[in-house]
C-alpha cells in the first residue's frame, strides 16, 4: 500500500514561515540549522549532513510525505521535522527541531502536531494498529520534554551516555581461549550485520538492520574501523561478538576532551556469559588511547535485562548525560 497524502502544513499566518517538504537540495540549509540549534543546546550527539543526506535519499521514508520545513521570508530554514518508520514497524521516530531565534512561537508544537498527523496517516495507510510516535530528549532539555509532555506523550524508558578516562588503568581482560580479534572491514561486515541482528533481537526498541542500513552505518564518517573490531571463534570461524566505535571531533566542544565511543557492543547469545564483552570493551580502549583519546564513552539502555549497565559500571564508567524515550500512541 503507498503512503497517503501528507498532512496540512503549519499555519502561516500563525507561524510566520513558509512551509513544505524537504527536498536533497535542502541539505546545506537543513544542516545550517542543525548546526545554531546545536550551539545553543549544546547536545551530546547531533546529525551531520550525511545523516540528513541518507535520510533525504531513503526509499523507505519519501521525505516529500515525512518531512516539513518551515522558511522564513528571506528563504532560510528556521524550523523542520521528519518521521521514519522501518515498513512494517508499530515504532515510528521522530527528529524535529527550531531555530533558536525563532522558538516560544508555538513552532515546535506546530511542528509535533503535523509529525503525529502524518504517521498516523500512515499507519491507518499500513493497516497498523496500535502503532506509537517514538521521540528521543536530553533529560536536561527542559522545553523539548516540556513540548512533549503537554502534547499529551509519556516517558517509556531512560538511557545514559558514560564515559571512562583513559588515564586510569585499561583492564588486562584478553580473550579466551579459542578466540581472537578481527579489526572491522566495511567491505566484509556481513557476518557482523547478522550478529548484531541475532545479538540485538531480544532488545527492547530493537530493529534488524537491513543490508542498506547497515551499509550506511559501517560507512558513516564517523565511524573508525581500526577502533571496531569482532571476535571470531577459531574452531568453526564464526563471528560471535563485535564492537563497532566512532570518534565526533565536536564532542570536546561540550566535554573538554576527546573521546573513543562504543556505538554497538553485542554478543550472540549461545556465547554469552564468557567475558566476550568485556574483553572488547577492554580492547577498544587500548585503540582509542593509542589514537589519543582521553576518555571512552559508550551509551545504555538503563533497563536492559542483560545487565550492560552493571557490566559498564565495572569497567569504570560513570555516567554523564541521560535522556528519555517518549511515546505517543497512535491507534
Amino acid at each position: 500500500m503507498t503512503d497517503p497524502m501528507p498532512p496540512d502544513y503549519p499555519d502561516r499566518a500563525r507561524t510566520g514561515l513558509c512551509w513544505r517538504a524537504l527536498t536533497p537540495a535542502d541539505v546545506e540549509a537543513w544542516y545550517a540549522l542543525v548546526r545554531r540549534m546545536a550551539e545553543a543546546d549544546q547536545p551530546v550527539w547531533s546529525e551531520t549532513r550525511e545523516d540528513l543526506a541518507e535520510y533525504l535519499s531513503s526509499p523507505a521514508n519519501d521525505p516529500a510525505l515525512t518531512t516539513v520545513a518551515g522558511f522564513d521570508g528571506a528563504g532560510t530554514l528556521r524550523a523542520a521535522g521528519r518521521v521514519s518508520a522501518r515498513p512494517g514497524s508499530a515504532v515510528a521516530h521522530t527528529w524535529g527541531g527550531v531555530d533558536p531565534a525563532w522558538r516560544r512561537r508555538g513552532i515546535g508544537r506546530a511542528v509535533y502536531r503535523w509529525q503525529r498527523d502524518c504517521q498516523h496517516r500512515r499507519f491507518a495507510a499500513a493497516c497498523i494498529s496500535g502503532g506509537v510516535l517514538r521521540t528521543m530528549a536530553e533529560e536536561r532539555a527542559q522545553p523539548h520534554n516540556a513540548l512533549l509532555r503537554a502534547a499529551g506523550a509519556g516517558v517509556v524508558r531512560y538511557f545514559t551516555e558514560m564515559t571512562r578516562p583513559l588515564s586510569q588503568p585499561i583492564p588486562d581482560l584478553p580473550l579466551p581461549a579459542g578466540f581472537v580479534f578481527a579489526t572491522l572491514d566495511p567491505e566484509d561486515s556481513e557476518p557482523v550485520r547478522l550478529a548484531h541482528n541475532e545479538a540485538f533481537a531480544g532488545h527492547w526498541g530493537s530493529e534488524p538492520r537491513d543490508p542498506a542500513r547497515w551499509d550506511f552505518t559501517v560507512r558513516h564518517p564517523q565511524l573508525v574501523p581500526a577502533w571496531s573490531m569482532s571476535v571470531l571463534d577459531t574452531t568453526t570461524g564464526e563471528t560471535v561478538a563485535y564492537q563497532l566505535a566512532s570518534f565526533d571531533p565536536e564532542y570536546r566542544l561540550q566535554s573538554g576532551y576527546d573521546e573513543g565511543f562504543t556505538d554497538l557492543l553485542g554478543v550472540r547469545p549461545a556465547w554469552r556469559g564468557r567475558g566476550l564483552a568485556s574483553s572488547l570493551l577492554a580492547e577498544a580502549m587500548r585503540r582509542f588511547k593509542a589514537g589519543g583519546m582521553a576518555h571512552a564513552g559508550l551509551g545504555v539502555d538503563t533497563e536492559n535485562a542483560s545487565g550492560a549497565l552493571a557490566l559498564y559500571q565495572r569497567m569504570g564508567y560513570t555516567p554523564t548525560i541521560r535522556s528519555r524515550a517518549w511515546d505517543f500512541p497512535l491507534g
